[in-house]
């Protein structure tokens, strides 16, 4: 199914613009319609449902696989998903909040948090990317309105000026150790719900996290990672970024563009 909306520009203010540089996160209202989020709620759901299948119960999980779901590069394996993870639309947006002329995708990655899941501790998500800039966000897509107790997005404003914590890999310790951290340097803990519609995009390097799911229904969410579409490989300096170098821009070399047919430029 198409939908020209996709393919429409979004009306980025330069408030907005200014708002994201200072705070690297922003909420967008309206940027998807009701009959595009009905569509591809639909879609996801049905590729989210082939995964829950192989999971163990929630009781049987750690910390991180109690936190959600999570299915990658659906862009890659249905065509109708490929609309939304290509779109103009949301490319656009993303370039525009980093001030650069083109983006590439990284990858995208369903989150689905099922009724009773936990928390998804603080963390930032570049400490998981070989990528030699910060010109690097994620569109975090709610497929329903979301209400807090459902576990909406939460941040930490202006955090991404502070390194303590950008070490630590989801789980127990970063959200012990960073909330500990963002609460002595005072930082604003944004905590809201999601208008249907709503999306919100924030940057490699600020911390955030999610709340559990005390609703009988589950919080689905489709994220998008975007990237300066001049960005290089980086020396990889864990073995995280080791992985997501084989698995998400295989065959990109050190010091050069990330141009690998995973990670194609979003026209």
């Amino acid at each position: 199914m198409n939908f020209p909306l996709l393919q429409e520009t979004y009306p980025v203010s330069d408030e907005a613009k200014a708002f994201y540089l200072e705070n690297r996160f922003i909420k967008l209202k309206n940027v998807l319609s009701p009959e595009v989020i009905a569509h591809f709620n639909e879609i996801i759901s049905k590729e989210v449902d082939k995964l829950n299948k192989q999971k163990a119960p929630l009781d049987e999980r750690d910390t991180y696989g109690k936190a959600f779901l999570q299915i990658f590069n659906l862009w890659r394996e249905n065509v109708e998903v490929a609309k939304l993870v290509l779109s103009k639309r949301l490319g656009q947006i993303a370039a525009d909040l980093m001030d650069c002329e083109r983006v590439r995708i990284y990858h995208d990655q369903a989150l689905f948090k099922e009724p009773g899941g936990g928390i998804t501790p603080w963390h930032a998500d570049q400490y998981y990317w070989p990528i030699d800039t910060d010109k690097t966000i994620t569109a975090w897509i709610p497929l329903q309105e979301t209400p807090l107790e459902m576990g909406a997005l939460e941040f930490s404003a202006k955090s991404h000026q502070i390194v303590f914590g950008r070490e630590l890999a989801i789980g127990d310790e970063s959200e012990v150790q960073i909330k500990k951290n963002l609460r002595i340097n005072n930082f604003e803990h944004v905590i809201e719900p999601f208008d249907l519609g709503e999306v919100s995009f924030h940057s490699g390097w600020v911390f955030h996290r999610a709340g559990a799911n005390q609703t009988d229904q589950v919080r689905k969410v489709m994220t998008i990672i975007y990237m300066d579409a001049k960005s290089k490989l980086k020396n990889p300096e864990n073995a995280n970024q080791i992985n997501d170098w084989n698995t998400w821009c295989p065959g990109a070399e050190i010091g050069k563009e990330i141009d690998s047919p995973l990670n194609p430029v979003v026209e």
